[in-house]
């Protein structure tokens, strides 16, 4: 059976954002979205996640490019001297891995941000972390431990098939192999972590070597390559350009994304696949 679960990233970044990701389910394919729960549109996110009860959120924990939910001052280690975390993220990961007392802070802020989402009302679908920080060995354990105290039940595995995703959009696959021979040994990790913690997770996922291009064109190739199994697709829509997708993400096509979202021929596409549309919460069913 083909099973496929449409997520919406970056839920409470901006409002274009949560406009896209509200419209998408309503009008389109998508089934889940991961909220930032520390950004500034959070609030307005929620609101309209109350209003669709058939969308399922899940938690996206934010420890890179993004503001901490707990005080500066109480993730000195965490943050820079404007408060915010690191855009490094090869360095954040080292940071995390050998820094003296880190730990400490970083389960203290992946808490708060449990304990925000907790404080929404809102049922936990899935967890994940913000540029796939959560395939860091030690950041996975924290969110595991921490995560398990909020109902946690699902966690995204970013494992993007190099084979499928070369026969979909026919490129890098020198690149693609190369990408999933680096992550093949945290992956592994990960899977091991998520069965002995008896957590769901997802078989595949599409959405990484194209993050931000993931146009209806991009899209259909994927569905026309649908492997048997659980696919995760990811996306960043947004209905328009503000200034907080311009920050960090300045080369994603978000609106291109909200109309694959949104188009059609994807419905229709996604039909003929014979997939069915699910979320996280889903899998134990």
């Amino acid at each position: 059976m083909k099973r496929i679960i449409v997520t919406g990233d970056d839920f409470g970044l901006a409002i274009p954002v949560n406009e896209a990701i509200s419209r998408a389910h309503s009008e389109g394919i998508l089934t889940t979205a991961s909220l930032m729960v520390g950004a500034d549109g959070a609030r307005d996110a929620v609101a309209r996640a109350r209003n669709l009860p058939s969308l399922r959120v899940g938690l996206h924990l934010v420890l890179v490019e993004g503001k901490p939910v707990l005080p500066p001052a109480e993730v000195p280690d965490l943050v820079n001297a404007q408060g915010e975390f690191s855009t490094r993220l090869v360095r954040a990961g080292f940071n995390y891995f050998f820094k003296p007392g880190i730990r400490r802070q970083l389960e203290a802020e992946i808490r708060a941000q449990f304990e925000a989402f907790s404080n929404t009302g809102l049922a936990l679908d899935h967890a994940n972390a913000h540029n796939h920080m959560h395939l860091h060995p030690t950041i996975l354990q924290l969110m595991l431990s921490v995560g398990g105290e909020y109902g946690l039940s699902a966690v995204r595995v970013p494992y993007e098939p190099p084979l499928s995703s070369w026969r979909a959009t026919g490129r890098s696959l020198a690149g693609k192999v190369a990408e999933w021979m680096f992550l093949s040994p945290w992956l592994s990790l990960m899977k091991r972590r998520l069965r002995r913690a008896r957590l769901r997770f997802n078989d595949f996922i599409f959405g990484m070597a194209d993050s931000g291009a993931m146009t209806a064109g991009v899209v259909l190739k994927f569905l026309a390559h649908l492997p048997e199994g659980v696919t995760e697709m990811y996306f960043h829509p947004a209905t328009r350009r503000c200034p907080e997708i311009d920050r960090n993400m300045p080369e994603y096509r978000h609106e291109e994304e909200f109309k694959a979202l949104t188009d059609k021929s994807v419905l229709e596409a996604l039909e003929a696949a014979g997939a069915l549309r699910i979320a996280f919460s889903d899998l134990g069913e």
